[in-house]
């Protein structure tokens, strides 16, 4: 096991040991409270660019899934084709796994897919540093390579927000899933899409389009828009939110749904503001309270953006407001059947308490 440095932009340094691949690397750093869930998470593309912190303390003690794929082309376990995550950081790795579904550990699933993990860090007190400051940059060093321009914090590394990770993970060509002739046709823009999400649709027996996150969608055949959820800065996406625009102005008006990133690019396409919150959401248990009602439900969050409620139209209004915070959950039209939630209904893994607005959509 080799000593490794996590190094934060602000000066910050834990120490830890090397339980993944055994390389530097850099990215934004970011926590996450769930307690269960590493193989979906690792492998939620909106995850990409960041460096993922645990906060609870063991980890990998069930091990890793199989790698299979369905029938209909999806991974049965995973949210998507390979782990996004640049790196893991946990309190307490566990080395020695049990599971009736795992096949393999947590450090050896990777080492093949040759992404760092670093073990024994102050995980409490690096969440808390990051409450307080919020997200940063920071980088992972393996301390007999801290030489030079590396030990003065010039390890390369890309600025975050002015990438587009939306470009990096959105499918490259159309993908079509469920395919029949009589079926509902659901127009899906990947901007980073879960499986669990197209996995939610099929179910309910509609046949899912998927497009690339810039592809002009509205001269296609489809009964039903869908925005997934994506990773960074959705001021990145201005050919979706075109895009998303000239759908909403159409004299045709079909259903809209959006999650997570989805909410934010209807949010702006619809003329609201989107501004960065200081450390995210990630965890599976965000309560978020209906507005107009006194309905509140456990939900799975992922995401470093909010809508700004206030620059909403008036045609338009909040749906949901999460309850720890007061920040926008979701909007909705107020005449047309457009709405959007900014947390995971289909919840892989997660809570299943909002799974019913897939059946509202459809």
């Amino acid at each position: 096991m080799r000593n490794v440095t996590l190094i934060l932009d602000d000066g910050s340094r834990f120490s830890g040991k090397s339980f993944g691949y055994e390389k530097p690397v850099a990215g934004e750093v970011v926590f996450n409270t769930a307690m269960t869930g590493y193989p979906e998470s690792l492998t939620d593309p909106s995850y990409a660019g960041q460096l993922m912190t645990l906060t609870y303390p063991l980890i990998g003690n069930y091990g890793v899934p199989p790698f299979s794929i369905e029938p209909n082309g999806l991974a049965t376990f995973m949210e998507s084709e390979k782990i996004h995550a640049e790196a893991i950081i946990v309190s307490d790795y566990s080395y020695e796994y049990s599971h009736w579904n795992a096949v393999e550990s947590l450090g050896d699933w990777l080492k093949r897919e040759k992404v760092p993990g670093i073990t024994g860090i102050d995980t409490r007190e690096l969440t808390k540093i990051l409450r307080e400051h919020g997200v940063m940059m920071g980088r992972i060093v393996f301390d007999d390579e801290i030489v030079g321009e590396i030990d003065n914090g010039q390890l390369p590394m890309d600025n975050y927000a002015a990438v587009n990770y939306v470009d990096r993970v959105s499918c490259k060509e159309i993908i079509r899933y469920n395919e029949g002739k009589d079926k509902r046709k659901v127009l899906l823009v990947d901007c980073g899409v879960k499986n669990n999400i197209i996995r939610c649709l099929i179910e309910r027996g509609a046949e899912v389009i998927r497009v690339p996150w810039d592809y002009d969608f509205n001269e296609m055949e489809f009964d039903g828009l869908f925005l997934a959820n994506g990773p960074g800065d959705p001021d990145t996406c201005s050919k979706t939110v075109n895009n998303i625009h000239k759908f909403l102005g159409s004299s045709d008006i079909r259903p809209c749904m959006g999650i997570c990133m989805g909410n934010q690019l209807l949010s702006k396409a619809a003329g609201a503001k989107i501004y960065k919150l200081k450390y995210g959401h990630r965890s599976h248990n965000q309560p978020v309270r209906q507005v107009g009602t006194n309905k509140c439900y456990i939900t799975s969050q992922n995401h470093g953006y909010a809508v700004d409620n206030a620059t909403l139209p008036n045609d338009w209004e909040p749906l949901f407001i999460n309850m720890n915070d007061g920040s926008n959950e979701g909007i909705r039209h107020k005449s047309s059947p457009w709405f959007s939630a900014q947390f995971h209904p289909e919840a892989c893994s997660g809570p299943l308490d909002t799974e019913f607005l897939f059946d509202e959509y459809l």
